[in-house]
């Protein structure tokens, strides 16, 4: 089963932090393939959202949606 995501609220966040997704892979400690994952809306694992999260202080419903078919 392959489940489809969107991480259209955390892109939205970015900008009104006025951030760029650089930014973002250094205060969160993404490897360039996390980086590459969330701009294709791939799965990536809990812990790699909670540190995002935890730097921009927010919840996982701001940054990521589960899309239905």
């Amino acid at each position: 089963i392959l489940f489809k995501y969107s991480y259209n609220g955390l892109w939205h966040l970015l900008v009104d932090k006025e951030m760029k997704k650089t930014d973002l892979k250094e205060i969160a400690g993404l490897t360039p393939s996390t980086l590459a994952r969330l701009s294709k809306n791939e799965e990536v694992s809990l812990k790699v959202l909670g540190r995002i999260c935890k730097e921009l202080d927010c919840n996982f419903s701001d940054i990521i949606e589960y899309v239905k078919d």
